[in-house]
């Protein structure tokens, strides 16, 4: 009777006999385990050197202590925690329990860790051509590179030096050629892991995970050990995002709810999760936070033939329609004016809580030249403008950036110099005199300002007396007529 079982069961010496008809009465009780099975047990007592499992059966199974200690050297199990273990051998006084076979063992230690399935304990040396070269029971393993994970691997590097646990593939050549498989462990973890999932979770439940990976269309979050799902670039919350880097990043942890549960043809199981259904919706305060007639810094998020649009807070867009974008420029198209991603000032035109619809006006925030020009340019002032464009009925000058005035074909011509004015070229400036304003038309008529045209033109056209010699006798005596009068 081993000592460590006298120990445990409080044995004294007197008795032994007792005590060694128990371990008697308990050999076969533990036939329903076989080397390589997986057991999960309840610790029922952690001792200096050894942990004793409740295995299910009339034989109690022990683990090595030093098997369950963190990098720091504390037990990570206490009693009544549940653990998961692999059966690695039996004899009379109970069950060999252990997470993985490792050390030093013989060649068939190995076809005995082969046949039935069990992890072996292996340390990643170097990377070589296909794979790795990995240490398992003293003896070089080669893992390929598609066997060291479950997914894609990106830096091979990253696997040197970790000990990890591997599965045996292939054992031939008297244990000369081992080929050893991470993955199909992995995999099988997963399968369990999914299963239990399924079983105690259901759509619309909120769980938390870690984000393992980034692709261009979201984010992997590890639920647990083996069993990710999917967080699309669509679901991080409510404000856009265009790379998954802008809302998360590897190692983080997050908050999701899972909106899809089921499995794909091959019987995958696939997992959709949200995050933007665990934030507030930003429409739900937007009242208390804008106004009408507010005028906020926005980013420019989309460009449409129509117009721009615009997020002024996280979730919130409105748009800036093409004929809101300025007062001093012909905008044809929103590209003309802005580029996705730019930083614009806008101000609220309007709000439609309901249909969740934003007005944005780019021109009203800088403000309307317009406003205050009869005051600026009162009519007979002289000033000085940019030629923007001839036409036949007359010339485009630009007074300020939004503030253009027309100078008519038919003021031109009665100018003292309308040459000097016809060879202007756009660009050119020019002298003129205001002529009339009309603010809410959004027009001002220019002169040229010279004599003739400082108002009727009449009264600078050089006054003719009647010629009478051509009206004859009748004539003649009319006027003799009136002559007489005066």
């Amino acid at each position: 009777m081993s000592e460590e079982f006298k120990e445990r069961n409080g044995v004294e010496e007197g008795e032994e006999s007792f005590a060694e008809l128990f371990e008697q009465y308990s050999e076969g009780g533990g036939d329903d385990l076989s080397v390589g099975d997986k057991v999960s047990g309840t610790v029922i007592q952690v001792g200096e050197n050894s942990v004793f499992v409740d295995t299910g059966t009339k034989l109690d199974g022990v683990v090595d202590r030093e098997e369950l200690l963190d990098e720091d050297g504390n037990c990570t199990v206490a009693e009544g925690d549940t653990v998961e273990l692999y059966v690695v051998g039996k004899d009379s006084g109970g069950i060999k329990l252990s997470r993985a076979i490792s050390g030093v063992g013989g060649l068939a230690m190995l076809e005995e860790a082969k046949s039935g399935g069990l992890p072996v304990e292996g340390k990643v040396e170097s990377t070589c051509k296909g794979g790795f070269n990995v240490t398992i029971l003293q003896r070089r393993a080669f893992c390929p590179v598609s066997q060291i994970d479950a997914r894609f691997v990106d830096n091979p590097d990253a696997y040197v030096g970790q000990t990890l646990e591997f599965l045996i593939t292939k054992l031939e050549s008297h244990g000369r050629n081992i080929v050893v498989s991470r993955r199909v462990l992995l995999e099988r973890e997963a399968a369990e892991s999914a299963q239990t999932f399924v079983d105690e979770t259901k759509v619309g439940d909120e769980i938390e995970g870690t984000v393992t990976r980034l692709a261009a269309f979201g984010a992997f979050v590890e639920i647990m050990p083996g069993l990710e799902g999917l967080v699309h670039i669509s679901q991080f919350g409510y404000a856009r995002v265009t790379h998954p880097e802008e809302a998360v990043s590897v190692g983080q942890k997050v908050r999701a709810k899972i909106t899809r549960l089921d499995r794909d043809d091959k019987g995958k199981l696939k997992i959709s999760l949200s995050m933007k259904e665990l934030a507030q919706n930003p429409w739900d305060t937007l009242s208390a936070t804008f106004a009408v007639g507010d005028i906020v810094t926005g980013k420019v998020v989309r460009l449409a033939d129509f117009g721009a649009f615009v997020e002024i807070a996280p979730g919130v867009d409105g748009l800036v329609h093409v004929s809101e974008m300025s007062y001093t420029k012909r905008v044809n198209k929103p590209a003309d004016m802005v580029k996705e991603g730019d930083s614009v000032s806008v101000k609220i035109k309007s709000i439609d809580m309901d249909k969740q619809r934003i007005g944005l006006s780019m021109k009203d925030a800088e403000g309307d030249p317009w406003a205050g020009v009869a005051d600026r340019y009162p009519a007979g002032a002289k000033i000085e403008g940019i030629v923007e464009k001839q036409e036949q009925f007359g010339i485009f000058i630009q007074l300020e950036p939004g503030i253009t005035g027309l100078l008519p074909k038919s003021v031109i011509a009665r100018s003292e110099n309308p040459s000097a004015f016809e060879k202007l070229h756009a660009g050119d400036a020019v002298e003129v005199v205001v002529g009339e304003v009309k603010p809410k038309e959004r027009k001002i008529s220019l002169t040229t300002g010279d004599a003739r045209d400082d108002g009727d033109w009449k009264d600078f056209a050089p006054k003719r007396k009647a010629d009478t010699s051509s009206m004859g006798l009748l004539g003649a005596k009319l006027q003799e007529a009136l002559n007489n009068k005066k």
